[in-house]
């Protein structure tokens, strides 16, 4: 899952909708900072109810990954752009192929909930608005058990950009694409890529509810899922 498809339960509560993210700013730390669920999980019952938001949000993100990688629906759609990806790049190898196709399922999946209910995403960063980007970084930092200041940058800097937007249109799509294969040393994509777009997006929205798991558990929104289980990571 990406930020929006982490953040959509978490609309009414800005410290808990920011801990779902707090995985992902991390990735943009260097030296890398991480916030394991054991690690939030002695937070949950924290005096300050903002670091215990922030906790329980970074819980429920690992709980929802982990559910989501594993469902048959991911295994289907990741596996399919995988092929249309190797069509279009050429690569004689799986691994752009492969790292793209798990990418790429979920940064459509927050295009196709922006396009299904384009005020979401709006909410979704007024919500964000509303948190102490210090505070928060202050607060992961004692989880992670290191110096998370960076990570105030981060957030600031994501509220400013509002890149989920930029998902919504092929060419602003692949640059996001480009900078994240940069980031991981893996070569930019050729022009021809952009032709595998249109039905890559039809794929994924094609595939939403089973994604998010809608129509599951009774009736349950997608992320009332179990999570104890995780906080032994």
């Amino acid at each position: 899952m990406n930020y929006l498809a982490h953040g959509l339960d978490f609309l009414d509560d800005p410290y808990e909708a920011a801990g779902a993210a707090v995985p992902d700013w991390l990735c943009l730390t260097r030296p890398r900072v991480r916030c394991r669920s054991r690690q939030a999980a002695r937070f949950l019952l924290c005096g300050d109810c903002d670091t215990a938001a922030i906790a329980r949000g970074v819980v429920r993100h690992h709980a929802d990954d982990d559910w989501f990688h594993q469902t048959a629906a991911f295994g289907a759609v990741s596996l399919e752009l995988a092929r249309q990806i190797r069509r279009a790049t050429g690569d004689a190898d799986g691994m752009r192929p492969s790292f793209l196709g798990h990418i790429l399922v979920e940064l459509l999946l927050d295009a196709s909930l922006i396009e299904g209910d384009p005020q979401c995403v709006a909410r979704y960063y007024a919500v964000l608005a509303e948190v102490d980007a210090a505070k928060a970084a202050t607060a992961v930092g004692a989880m992670a058990g290191c110096d998370a200041t960076a990570l105030a940058e981060i957030i600031t800097r994501f509220r400013e950009v509002r890149f989920l937007y930029d998902y919504l249109e092929d060419e602003r799509l692949i640059m996001r694409l480009n900078q994240v294969l940069h980031r991981v040393r893996l070569p930019a994509l050729p022009p021809r890529f952009c032709e595998i777009l249109p039905s890559s997006r039809a794929l994924v929205a094609a595939h939403q509810d089973a994604l998010l798991g809608a129509g599951l558990r009774d009736g349950a929104p997608h992320g009332a899922r179990p999570v104890l289980a995780q906080l032994a990571r």
